[in-house]
């Protein structure tokens, strides 16, 4: 495994802090981040836009060519800096392409938004919100009790088989639409992690279990099995199949019991530990999943459907399985990670959300997926 490209910061033995005013080449905290052969698209979250990349950039830190939740690539702040909630963002968190539409969760206006295609003229308005009434609104719970169409903070999103999930973090629940992304004012057809829609509690009220969730922060899959990043419990959910309904996970990544959420601070974590998981992502027969506290990276060569605490073939960011320092409590490198909460596989490639260090990273992972893009095979700093 090898890092092969980086957008945003510059930061040869030290963080490099991001600039007081934005550019179209810097990042903040970024937490998402999406990539196929012909777009890069990265949530600059501490600057509250999305950038987009049309083309794979062929040089470390290339500039952006589209910003959205913003007016332009200098401007920052919330909402557009206050001056649009239709067309601006507060923290987005995740970002996914699917049939052809881009979609955004804007977190903080617990919302979704949803473009029909990927722009490619900055300040484009969305097409529609998930979750709120009109692209003017971006309370909690769209301002009233928690149902079926509401959201409070989604941080996640995926499309696993023929169903559209949303991990509805602070609701503590994930919520699922058949046939694709749904339009404006459609109700969930699933809700896992509760009873039903009209509940919110942490871990339904009690102890964790196989159908319950704290954070539950990110998703992904394929036609087989379902798998969500429970950050809060520190560990990794599966069904196999795809749930239909709510109903307790058959695989359990990071805890030895469905009943445990035990973190271990500043002790070797092996290769089937986490703290707080905020990223997950599926490719062929690869799973990665981004132990975000630990920073660091685990990957599975052969996707694990059900079981308990089945550890990790590899490992991303650190030197070995029991090291979790920030940047390996070193200097900042191409191969160190700093709190990552992002991840995006396409191929045997990787991009890693490296919100700590203010930068996205491209590794190629050798998985051997059938996919390969050439232009990202230059290493990093060529």
């Amino acid at each position: 495994m090898q890092p092969l490209r980086r957008l945003g910061a510059a930061s040869p033995f030290g963080l490099a802090l991001p600039a007081a005013q934005p550019t179209a080449g810097q990042l903040y905290a970024p937490r998402g981040v999406w990539f196929d052969d012909a777009h890069v698209i990265v949530c600059d979250s501490g600057n509250h836009r999305v950038l987009i990349w049309h083309g794979h950039p062929d040089l470390d830190g290339r500039d952006a060519d589209v910003v959205l939740g913003q007016p332009d690539f200098t401007s920052e702040g919330p909402a557009a800096g206050g001056r649009s909630i239709e067309n601006g963002l507060h923290l987005p968190t995740a970002v996914l392409v699917h049939d052809g539409k881009l979609l955004v969760a804007d977190a903080w206006h617990h919302r979704v938004l949803v473009w029909d295609h990927i722009p490619t003229r900055s300040n484009t308005p969305p097409s529609w919100s998930i979750g709120q009434p009109t692209l003017a609104d971006g309370t909690p719970n769209a301002g009233r009790t928690v149902d079926a169409g509401t959201l409070y903070w989604p941080y996640g999103l995926g499309v696993v088989g023929d169903m559209f999930w949303v991990a509805d973090t602070g609701n503590r629940r994930v919520l699922g639409w058949h046939d694709g992304v749904p339009y404006s004012g459609r109700e969930a057809d699933v809700v896992l992690g509760q009873p039903d829609f009209a509940h919110n509690d942490e871990n339904r009220g009690g102890v964790p279990h196989g159908a319950s969730f704290r954070w539950p922060h990110a998703i992904t899959g394929d036609a087989e099995t379902l798998y969500v990043a429970d950050a809060g419990n520190h560990r990794v959910l599966g069904w196999t199949p795809t749930p239909a309904s709510d109903r307790p996970a058959d695989l359990l990544l990071g805890q030895s019991a469905f009943d445990q959420n035990t973190e271990l601070p500043h002790r070797p974590q092996g290769a089937h530990r986490f703290r707080f998981p905020y990223a997950a992502s599926s490719f062929d027969r690869t799973l990665a999943v981004a132990d975000t506290a630990n920073n660091r990276v685990l990957l599975w060569h052969d996707l694990p459907r059900t079981g308990i605490q089945r550890p990790a073939d590899a490992v991303i960011g650190q030197e070995n399985f029991d090291a979790a320092g920030e940047n390996r409590w070193k200097a900042v490198s191409d191969e160190t990670l700093c709190w990552p909460y992002g991840l995006w596989l396409h191929g045997d490639r990787l991009a890693i959300a490296d919100s700590g260090n203010n930068r996205v990273m491209f590794w190629h992972i050798g998985s051997g997926a059938s996919h390969t893009s050439p232009s990202l095979l230059t290493t990093a700093g060529a």
